[in-house]
């Protein structure tokens, strides 16, 4: 892969956060951006050079858009594959839509990890009421029962405590194609940033230790406790597995449980993640630099963490408004997403604090 100059224009679909903060690190390397989405208000299209408002479906705005970048990324993975597929006939597409299809597909996800031997929950495939009950009956309750798709932040998900969940929780997630998992019995919850260049090399960051709150990430601390460390290279070598099989180029994040046993495979997202923003100011190379680094096929830059402990919390909702207060801590680093309304259960900002 040939390095792709700076002054060229990287097209990042998605109009987010995401997209805000890799338009930023492109930004810093000598890159333009122009970011495509559908909605009037992106957060990203505000720091970059261009933005197309408009479907993801509409093919005329796709091939236009094609035309105007010299490569292409993605902010989040809830993307038609059908209407994209053609723009990687024109351009180079980092990641691939190997990746794109495995990660937007729980069913996918979880068949592609248990191909690679990788332990997860018990799970099973449910279309229907029926399947349902004989899932819940072959996996035992407490159980979890999550859409295949569109899911994220808790969102499409409906627990099953007890015999009497089975009759509800169907209905409960739009009865809409799902899997139904099994609980795990584990100490963490912990997540692998992994950057893989187009030759395969790989950077890893330190594992963060993740707490989550209604089904959202809280928090993301580096460096993890010690069950987590002790079960990181494992975790990092079944990443590195992945994003081989894929042919990953770009960021990839793996999030695991740490059981007792070892580490159980949670979730796969091929893009980068909430709990790695702690990169920004916390490693040497943020996995915002080193995402773009890999797509326009760059050298990746070093992961050491910087200090002792770093800590990034969200900001959710309302706690956005404590901006003042944050700022009066020299130790905070506030990013604030610039999203105009705020609402509860939404990410409008994070602050990440290091201890030196």
């Amino acid at each position: 892969m040939n390095p792709l100059k700076p002054g060229s224009t990287i097209g990042i679909i998605g109009g987010g956060q995401l997209g805000r903060m890799l338009a930023m690190a492109a930004a810093q390397l000598g890159y333009r951006c122009h970011i495509y989405a559908p909605e009037a208000d992106s957060v990203a299209a505000e720091v970059a050079a261009r933005f197309t408002r408009a479907p993801y479906e509409d093919a005329a705005s796709l091939a236009a858009f094609a035309g105007a970048v010299d490569v292409v990324t993605y902010e989040f993975e809830n993307l038609p594959v059908s209407a994209l597929a053609p723009l990687a006939d024109r351009l180079p597409v980092h990641p691939g839509f190997a990746s794109l299809k495995t990660a937007q597909d729980r069913l996918a996800e979880k068949t592609f990890m248990r191909d690679l031997g990788v332990r997860t929950a018990p799970w099973r495939a449910v279309s229907d009421q029926a399947d349902l009950a004989a899932a819940a009956a072959e996996i035992g309750l407490p159980a979890i029962l999550k859409t295949r798709f569109l899911g994220y932040d808790g969102k499409g998900q409906a627990r099953l405590m007890a015999d009497a969940d089975i009759a509800t929780a169907f209905d409960a997630i739009g009865r809409q194609p799902a899997i139904l998992e099994g609980f795990v019995d584990f100490e963490a919850e912990f997540s692998i940033l992994m950057c893989r260049a187009a030759d395969g090399a790989c950077a890893f960051w330190d594992a963060p230790t993740n707490v989550h709150r209604n089904g959202i990430l809280a928090t993301s601390i580096v460096p993890p406790g010690p069950l987590v460390a002790a079960q990181a290279e494992q975790a990092r070598e079944i990443a590195r597995r992945a994003g081989e099989a894929l042919g990953h180029v770009g960021v990839l994040t793996l999030e695991f449980f740490a059981a007792p046993d070892g580490p159980v495979f949670n979730e796969m997202a091929p893009r980068v993640h909430n709990s790695g923003h702690w990169t920004i100011e916390g490693a040497l190379t943020s996995q915002f630099e080193n995402h773009i680094r890999a797509v326009c096929g760059l050298p990746l830059g070093a992961t050491d963490i910087v200090g002792r402990r770093v800590t990034m919390e969200n900001l959710i909702g309302a706690e956005a408004e404590g901006w003042a207060e944050i700022l009066a801590d020299p130790t905070a680093h506030l990013h604030l997403y610039g999203k105009d309304e705020i609402r509860a259960g939404r990410k409008m900002g994070h602050v990440t604090r290091l201890e030196v």
